[in-house]
């Protein structure tokens, strides 16, 4: 699988997301202000459709066709798929 070969690399990136959920408790806790808060979530949401993207991108890569190994339609398909889903989830 490759969500297991990835591993080290996508746990990384949860860290990452759970300190900035802690990070927005704490200011949450601290009654800190709205926009504060706001760019927390933000940087939160953020982070997340990273994670989205990124697993996304594996799986299309993984398990549909890989651009970088393929010439094939599909492959040009699946890299452009994979720049719109890019776009997308920013």
């Amino acid at each position: 699988m490759h969500t297991a070969k990835d591993k080290a690399r996508l746990m990384a990136r949860i860290r990452r997301i759970k300190g900035q959920a802690e990070a927005l408790e704490r200011a949450l806790e601290n009654e800190v202000g709205c926009a504060e808060v706001l760019m927390l979530v933000a940087s939160m949401r953020g982070a997340v459709n990273g994670l989205t993207a990124e697993v996304m991108e594996d799986h299309i890569r993984h398990h549909i066709v890989d651009p970088a190994n393929d010439n094939s339609s599909q492959a040009r398909g699946a890299a452009e798929l994979i720049d719109v889903l890019r776009t997308y989830i920013k």
